[in-house]
């Protein structure tokens, strides 16, 4: 006797058929979770900091495809990619490349992403004031921990220490053979900035220092007390987390 067969229906009501007996690919549709544990539900109800980082992505996503759930998509999404971090750094066509994830869901995942960037970038008068390291990691940690190659970074601060701009000075390994030292002032000197922060990444998302990174310290701060420009801080951007040289003691001496 063959089993009786139902159609399920996911949150945005596509329907899919499922046996009613039990298999490696059966699945419940989210749509018929308890109402407190859809995704769109529960941040309605409790506000988006309470739902997981998957749970934020299937709501994004909407729906899943024949046989998963769109959670399954979502936790499948950070697992190939290697966690959000891993998705902010795809481009549209390694998103694609994850069963699930059209080229609409990848366009629509990095529009979310870079809105997340910008409101992280801005504050109220659109001017970010640093007064400790992490004021300045957290204006640069939403785009600079996921860039793919290392990037080294002038910040120029007003005399309040407000972010007034940012350039980058190098892209490739950061050190001294490498980075011009005269670059790192020139937007300073230009705009007549009396201080600056250099901030590169570490692709690998450590960000510990290294003896070539002490040594581009040094020399950038040796270099801003001749100009005039007072280097406040070097840091180094992880994957979610920074290292400040200037705390450490490390080229500042």
């Amino acid at each position: 006797m063959t089993a009786r067969r139902r159609v399920l229906r996911d949150g945005a009501g596509t329907a899919s058929e499922a046996s009613t007996a039990p298999s490696e690919s059966a699945y419940i549709a989210v749509k018929y979770w308890p109402v407190s544990e859809q995704p769109r539900e529960k941040l309605e109800a409790l506000g988006p900091g309470n739902l997981s980082t998957q749970e934020l992505l299937a709501i994004i996503l909407r729906i899943g495809r024949q046989g998963e759930s769109v959670l399954a998509v979502a936790q499948r999404l950070l697992v190939e990619r290697d966690g959000l971090v891993g998705v902010g750094r795809s481009s549209l066509e390694e998103l694609t490349k994850v069963a699930g994830i059209g080229r609409v869901k990848a366009i629509e995942l990095q529009a979310a992403l870079e809105l997340g960037r910008r409101l992280m970038t801005m504050a109220p008068d659109q001017q970010h004031e640093v007064r400790c390291p992490s004021d300045a990691a957290t204006y640069l940690l939403p785009e600079m921990q996921l860039l793919t190659r290392e990037h080294l970074k002038a910040v120029l601060l007003n005399t309040k220490n407000r972010i007034v701009g940012m350039h980058t000075v190098y892209e490739g390994t950061v050190n001294s053979a490498n980075v011009r030292i005269a670059e790192v002032f020139r937007e300073a000197v230009r705009r007549d900035c009396p201080n600056l922060i250099v901030a590169h990444n570490h692709p690998s998302g450590d960000p510990t220092p290294s003896p070539e990174d002490v040594a581009v310290t040094r020399q950038i701060v040796q270099a801003g007390k001749l100009l005039e420009v007072a280097v406040l801080d070097h840091l180094i951007i992880g994957h979610g987390r920074f290292v400040s040289l200037k705390e450490r003691g490390l080229g500042f001496g």
